[in-house]
């Protein structure tokens, strides 16, 4: 019998994928049986998280650097994938970084920032991707949205604008490509263990967790499952649709 979230002879690309989320993320495919690209835009902590799953898992995965912002690194990436491996089955838009302040002191150049990686990333590696998952009729594309994206959150109109619009570009994507058997879907991580939220401040933590009915922060690797779910054939019959991964934060 085949094992459950199988996703032996896939070839799946994470960007953003060096640490925290998206390694997590980026290790669980590859336990489930897929050749992982990690593309980030520091390519030596991308090595290194390369070597540490291929250690792990018995896995190929390799290092790719990519700067999601911009369209033609976007592409590169694809580009080389396709001639390395044949195909790309599998692309998590994980790419994204915060750039938090009230709106009165928010910098312009933060709101494009956290805009042009949080979003437009997503478009720049979806839209170079799409043409190869349509023409081998398959593809797997999930997005890293927040719960931020799903409810706002004060202090983060830029990121919460990224995200909620990358849910909206989640359910488009998903009505262009279905007829392909490719799938678009979205998770939408609440407060999680990372290096970001380490360096919160106490009360800010202990507050969240109050928040949170399950009563203490997820971990990378509940992220990471749930990805690795809607990358599998398990989730053929799921798209465009957002899974908070919240402990139940925003019900």
């Amino acid at each position: 019998m085949a094992e459950f979230l199988s996703l032996q002879d896939r070839v799946a690309i994470v960007t953003g994928g060096a640490q925290g989320i998206g390694k997590a993320i980026a290790e669980r495919l590859a336990h489930c049986g897929a050749t992982v690209v990690v593309a980030d835009l520091r390519v030596d902590k991308a090595e290194a998280t390369a070597s540490e799953i291929t250690a792990k898992t018995g896995q190929r995965a390799i290092a790719a650097q990519v700067d999601v912002a911009d369209n033609a690194s976007a592409k590169t990436l694809i580009d080389r994938v396709v001639e390395e491996f044949g195909r790309v089955d599998i692309l998590v838009n994980n790419a994204g970084i915060t750039r938090d302040n009230l709106i009165m002191r928010m910098k312009e150049e933060d709101w494009d920032l956290v805009l042009n990686i949080n979003l437009k990333g997503a478009f720049n590696c979806s839209q170079s991707v799409v043409r190869t998952m349509m023409k081998q009729h398959y593809g797997r594309i999930v997005n890293i949205t927040s719960v931020s994206g799903v409810s706002g959150q004060a202090g983060q109109t830029n990121y919460s604008s990224s995200k909620a619009g990358l849910i909206g570009f989640t359910k488009a994507l998903a009505k262009e490509v279905g007829s392909r058997n490719v799938t678009v879907n979205a998770v939408a991580p609440g407060f999680i263990e990372t290096d970001l939220t380490a360096n919160l401040p106490q009360e800010l933590k202990d507050s969240a967790i109050k928040l949170t009915p399950v009563g203490r922060f997820g971990k990378p690797e509940d992220v990471a499952i749930a990805v690795a779910f809607f990358a599998s054939d398990e989730a053929a019959f799921i798209t465009g649709e957002v899974l908070k991964v919240d402990g139940g934060m925003i019900i």
